[in-house]
C-alpha cells in the first residue's frame, strides 16, 4: 500500500490580525519520494549558496533572492510527485455568531476542507501541520475523526498520523509556506507591494496557468485552489 506525507501550513489565520484573506494549504507527496525531493531542495540551495538549513519562507522573498525562489517554484511544478491544495477565505465576510462557532472552530473546519481532497482513501496518510499553538491536540484528533468518518474509514487506519510539527525541520512544509504565502499575497490589498513578491506571484500564475483569484476545477491535482463561498457569489 502506498504511503503519503501531507505537509500543511497557513497564513493570516488569526481573527483580528487586520489581514483580509486567510489561506490554509498543504503539499502532498509519496512517502517514498520524500528524501529525493528534499535532496533536490538542498541542491537548489547549494546552487544559490543558500545554507542547507535556511528556512524557506514567503516573507523572505526579495529582489536579491528572487531567482532562488523562482527555482523552488519550478522544482514544485517540475516534480510529478508533488501536489498542492489551498483553501482561501475572505475573513471580512465571516459571521461566526450566525453559525454558532468560534473562530478557532472555524479554523479547523477550513483545515477539513483543505485535507479532505488531499487524503488518499486507498493509502496510508501521514499529516504534518505547522504548529499553531500548544493547545491543538484535541482539535487535531477530532479533525482526524471527522475526515476518517467522511471517508468511511471507521477504524481511522488511513490517517496513520496527524501531528503538529515545527516547520523549520521540514523543507517540503516550507515549500508549502511559499505557495500559500503567494496565494494570500495576491488576494490581499497591499498598500506598498513588493516588486519581487509580485513577480514571484506572476511566475506561479504562469507555471500553474491559473489566476490565483478563484477556485480551480475540483479535479485539479497539481495546483488546486478552493475559495470558500461566504456570500453566495461564484468565484
Amino acid at each position: 500500500m502506498e504511503k503519503y506525507n501531507i505537509y500543511c501550513d497557513e497564513t493570516c489565520h488569526l481573527e483580528h490580525d487586520n489581514e483580509r484573506v486567510m489561506v490554509i494549504g498543504g503539499i502532498k507527496c509519496p512517502k517514498s519520494s520524500r528524501k529525493a525531493i528534499i535532496d533536490c531542495i538542498y541542491r537548489v540551495k547549494e546552487n544559490f549558496s543558500i545554507p542547507k538549513m535556511a528556512e524557506i519562507k514567503w516573507n523572505k522573498v526579495s529582489t536579491c533572492n528572487l531567482d532562488y525562489f523562482k527555482k523552488l517554484v519550478d522544482l514544485f511544478f517540475d516534480t510529478q510527485d508533488l501536489q498542492f491544495r489551498a483553501v482561501v477565505v475572505d475573513k471580512s465576510k465571516l459571521d461566526h455568531e450566525r453559525f454558532g462557532q468560534t473562530h478557532n472552530e472555524f479554523y479547523y473546519k477550513m483545515y477539513y476542507y483543505c485535507l479532505i481532497r488531499l487524503v488518499d482513501t486507498q493509502a496510508e496518510n501521514y499529516i504534518y501541520m505547522d504548529k499553531k499553538d500548544t493547545k491543538g491536540t484535541n482539535k487535531i484528533m477530532k479533525l482526524k475523526e471527522i475526515i476518517s468518518r467522511k471517508n468511511h474509514d471507521f477504524d481511522q487506519s488511513k490517517i496513520a498520523r496527524m501531528q503538529c510539527v515545527n516547520s523549520e525541520e521540514l523543507p517540503i512544509l516550507q515549500l508549502a509556506d511559499l505557495l500559500i504565502g503567494a496565494v494570500g499575497y495576491h488576494n490581499r490589498i497591499i498598500s506598498n507591494p513588493s516588486k519581487a513578491k509580485l513577480e514571484l506571484v506572476q511566475h506561479i500564475q504562469y507555471r500553474s496557468s491559473y489566476s490565483l483569484e478563484k477556485s480551480t476545477y475540483p479535479s485539479e491535482q497539481k495546483f488546486n485552489l478552493f475559495f470558500i463561498n461566504l456570500d453566495g457569489e461564484e468565484r
